[in-house]
């Protein structure tokens, strides 16, 4: 053998990077990077993934905490309206003022000016005919709602007595519908309405 012949190339055990050729690591190079492209892939995929999760999450979440708002402010309604209820067949002809401005401290817009304007009318009529009013039970529903308005139906058992009646108490029940706007952390009667408001 002579000594200008590499001993390695006749290796036929010799592998390609023994061999210091540039062809033979070519295919070694192009795999890794096959497997890297993979890995990258695969990684983008997971990220894609879990931002589409986080997103749908984030979606839900907002979509149940916005009903449960609309909830708790159908019920701070439908409280409200009871309320009121209460307070409209509730007075006495010797504290009639008083009724008065705990009606009106809950109302607003059309309905705080016309029951405003009639008032002085209204009191006149309780007074002389001494009249009394005492509120039962109270039901409400509320027939529609957003997060600030609503409108409620309130059904009120009532007692009335007067000079009519001869100071002996009826029972009768009063059936009216609110409407309530959110004022605040109050919610305020802007329109009632009931079978008696209409046809007097």
């Amino acid at each position: 053998m002579s000594i200008d012949e590499p001993s390695t190339t006749d290796d036929p055990g010799a592998s390609p990077a023994q061999t210091g050729t540039g062809e033979e690591l070519r295919p070694a190079t192009h795999g890794g990077r096959n497997r890297l492209s993979r890995i990258r892939i695969a990684v983008a995929a997971s990220v894609v993934v879990a931002v589409a999760s986080t997103i749908g999450a984030v979606h839900y979440y907002l979509r149940d905490a916005e009903s449960h708002e609309l909830d708790r402010s159908r019920e701070a309604a439908r409280r409200a309206a009871c309320e009121y209820g209460t307070t409209l067949a509730t007075y006495k002809a010797d504290d009639i003022d008083a009724y008065f401005g705990t009606v009106l401290a809950r109302a607003t817009g059309d309905w705080k000016k016309n029951f405003d304007s009639t008032s002085k009318d209204l009191r006149e009529v309780l007074i002389q005919g001494k009249v009394e009013s005492k509120a039962g039970e109270v039901r409400c529903a509320i027939e529609n709602g957003t997060a600030h308005s609503a409108t409620a139906v309130v059904v009120i058992d009532q007692t009335i007595s007067s000079l009519g009646t001869q100071s002996q108490p009826r029972r009768g029940q009063l059936s009216i519908t609110l409407s309530l706007e959110e004022s605040g952390d109050r919610w305020l009667v802007n329109k009632v309405s009931s079978p008696l408001l209409a046809g007097a």
